[in-house]
């Protein structure tokens, strides 16, 4: 796996390059670094899509099917896939892209994953929610487009937050740093 991520990074990089010096400009390695860290993200958060979609829709069947909470079920249906879907990015953001710096505090992970959850809320909960409102109560949506449309506004927001936010690790003070006795 390993193998086949080194050629898909090598090919995502040469891209880059390709179009920077379309315009005159050129990649650093720290700007490749930041740009792979992105395209991690975008990876994690496909398959946290999809798993989001399928729980959501998923227990719209079911409860379409069972009769049960026929006003309120894009509700339940959101809140679950958010709860199991933030669960899933957090494992595979935690292991593939946020990956801890040794030289700064340690992360603790519940922390981190309580902070990943509030990062997930405000869109994954909040906008979602609205956006499930407005689309389908006032604009008279199908009640699977919504989630689809809050997509497009949570990922650029969710990825600065889990940044910058959640996984982010202060820098430890020379004098703070552990030493080993020799």
């Amino acid at each position: 796996m390993s193998k086949l991520w080194n050629i898909f990074e090598r090919i995502v990089l040469s891209v880059l390059r390709f179009f920077l010096k379309i315009i005159g400009r050129e990649l650093t390695e720290e700007g490749g670094q930041a740009f792979m860290q992105f395209v991690k993200f975008a990876l994690v958060g496909v398959t946290n899509t999809v798993v989001s979609y399928l729980i959501n829709a998923g227990m719209l069947f079911i409860m379409g099917k069972a009769g049960l909470f026929p006003k309120t079920d894009i509700y339940i249906a959101n809140t679950t896939a958010f709860f199991l879907s933030v669960l899933w990015a957090y494992f595979l953001s935690n292991r593939f892209v946020f990956k801890e710096d040794e030289n700064k505090e340690k992360r603790v992970w519940w922390k981190t994953l309580i902070k990943t959850y509030l990062a997930y809320a405000f869109t994954g909960l909040g906008l979602s929610n609205l956006i499930s409102y407005v689309g389908v109560e006032i604009l008279g949506l199908n009640k699977y487009i919504p989630p689809l449309i809050n997509l497009v506004v949570s990922v650029p927001i969710n990825y600065v937050l889990n940044k910058f936010w959640a996984y982010g690790q202060k820098k430890v003070e020379d004098n703070e740093r552990e030493t080993i006795p020799a």
